[in-house]
């Protein structure tokens, strides 16, 4: 007699970059008026794109998108769940939390046979959320930009470093909020270092 079958469901086979520390960055949370915290938010889609900025795919490409594509180093672009990052002259990063499978179709087709390349990354990163009062003051403590809001806003995106990894570094928002997309075998290193880093402004805590 063959033996009965157990249905346990389906599998969960994907596992984020940092789900390991999830614990660690949740304990290393920090309230009150210095307060900050830090959290994955894995699984955005993130697509490559290369086109002329000129050319009439480029043109494609913003009506797919919602937005224009920014044309300065720095500057980002945002419209529904989509943001397009500069990353060189003919470069962009496209973020988006719509499914990344249908946002490289949808790029793609709007390239068509065009000079050019659409390429789904989002394998390549994971993002990190930094926020709260003392976000701007932990990240000081490792990157050389110069963050302060007469220099760095909402909006801007830049490639730089935080601590000994490198990063594309984004202010979300005032509060303020930071999403830092590294490669994601060095999440691990980066999500240590800045526990470590928010561990000097436990002593300020209010509780």
């Amino acid at each position: 007699m063959a033996e009965p079958t157990i249905d346990t469901g389906p599998v969960a086979l994907r596992r984020s970059p940092l789900a390991h520390l999830e614990d660690r960055m949740s304990a290393a949370a920090v309230t009150g008026a210095r307060g900050v915290t830090l959290t994955e938010r894995p699984f955005l889609a993130m697509v490559n794109v290369r086109v002329d900025p000129a050319s009439e795919a480029a043109g494609r490409i913003e009506k797919t998108l919602g937005e224009r594509l920014p044309r300065e180093c720095g500057h980002t672009t945002a419209s529904g769940p989509h943001t397009a990052v500069w990353l060189g002259p003919d470069e962009w990063l496209v973020i988006s939390r719509a499914d990344g499978t249908a946002v490289t179709a949808e790029l793609r087709e709007a390239l068509g046979t065009d000079p050019g390349s659409v390429v789904d990354v989002s394998a390549n990163r994971t993002t990190l959320e930094l926020s709260g009062p003392s976000a701007r003051q932990v990240l000081e403590k490792g990157c050389p930009l110069d963050l302060h809001p007469r220099a760095f806003g909402p909006g801007r995106a830049v490639s730089t470093t935080v601590g000994p990894v490198a990063v594309l570094l984004r202010q979300i928002d005032d509060a303020p909020a930071y999403h830092l997309l590294p490669r994601s075998s060095f999440a691990d290193h980066l999500g240590r270092w800045l526990i470590d880093a928010m561990s000097e402004f436990r002593g300020a805590e209010v509780s």
